[in-house]
């Protein structure tokens, strides 16, 4: 937990966080907490609704499998040999000897990305291919 959580979870931290705080800046701090808890809502529904259409499809597959007299074990191996989709490079860099570097922003940070983004005091949105 953050040290700005911790204050947002309790009342009385909070309490004397705001203290020097005009009525104009709570209400400015309110107001974007509550844009922030609508996103979520409206994050978590989009979500919520996601996973319900998912499980109707694979309701649907799995009453097709039945009524085809199909089982995992006829189709598993066709599903497993299914290409895997590449995911595409989001940043680039050319380093000191002019090599071209693309890294997709997943996982660690590559070494080569590391180091230039230490030379260069810039971080990875610097680097993002437009």
């Amino acid at each position: 937990m953050t040290d700005i959580t911790k204050v947002l979870m309790r009342k009385n931290s909070l309490r004397k966080q705001c203290q020097e705080l005009s009525v104009a800046e709570v209400e400015k701090i309110i107001a974007d907490l509550s844009d922030i808890l609508q996103e979520k809502i409206a994050d978590e529904q989009a979500r919520i609704e996601a996973d319900r259409e998912k499980n109707e499809k694979i309701e649907l597959i799995r009453k097709m499998m039945q009524e085809a007299d199909l089982g995992f074990e006829d189709i598993k191996d066709m599903v497993a040999s299914a290409p895997k989709k590449k995911v595409e490079a989001k940043y680039s860099i050319v380093d000191a000897a002019g090599e071209e570097h693309f890294w997709s922003g997943r996982g660690r940070t590559p070494v080569v990305f590391q180091q230039y983004f230490e030379q260069h005091g810039v971080d990875k949105e610097a680097c993002l291919i437009k």
